[in-house]
């Protein structure tokens, strides 16, 4: 990669960020953490990164609420977004149905727990590297 490409992980679980933050920056990526929605949502607006690795069950603002504030923002609606969706059999809320989230406008979809390897071949894919 010529120029380091940025990535947003927004997950309220700081040891998945953590594992996947090393292994992004091991690819040459530079990664920033947000641990919550709302905090994510700060994050895009002051320093717009290339993607965003977005989980659903969040406090704060959940990944579905945080997808549809950026895709409906037109200055942001062209970031793409990897939606970490848990598997429904692991699910007790129907809140969070992996309907929900394909009916989203994120990029991509990866069933949680995803391995930091698949989030890594998602990102490349997304932004074409």
């Amino acid at each position: 990669m010529s120029e380091k490409k940025r990535i947003l992980v927004v997950d309220d679980e700081p040891d998945f960020c953590s594992i996947v933050q090393g292994n992004l920056e091991k690819e040459g990526f530079d990664v920033e953490v947000a641990y919550d929605g709302v905090q994510g949502i700060e994050k895009v607006k002051a320093n717009r990164p290339d993607a965003i690795v977005l989980d659903v069950m969040m406090p704060e603002k959940d990944g579905y609420e945080v997808c549809k504030e950026l895709k409906g923002d037109e200055d942001l609606a062209d970031i793409p977004i990897l939606m970490l969706t848990a598997v429904a059999s692991h699910v007790s809320s129907t809140r969070y149905s992996h309907f929900d989230g394909m009916s989203m406008e994120a990029d991509d979809y990866l069933p949680k727990p995803a391995s930091a390897e698949d989030i890594t071949e998602s990102l490349k894919a997304l932004l074409n590297l």
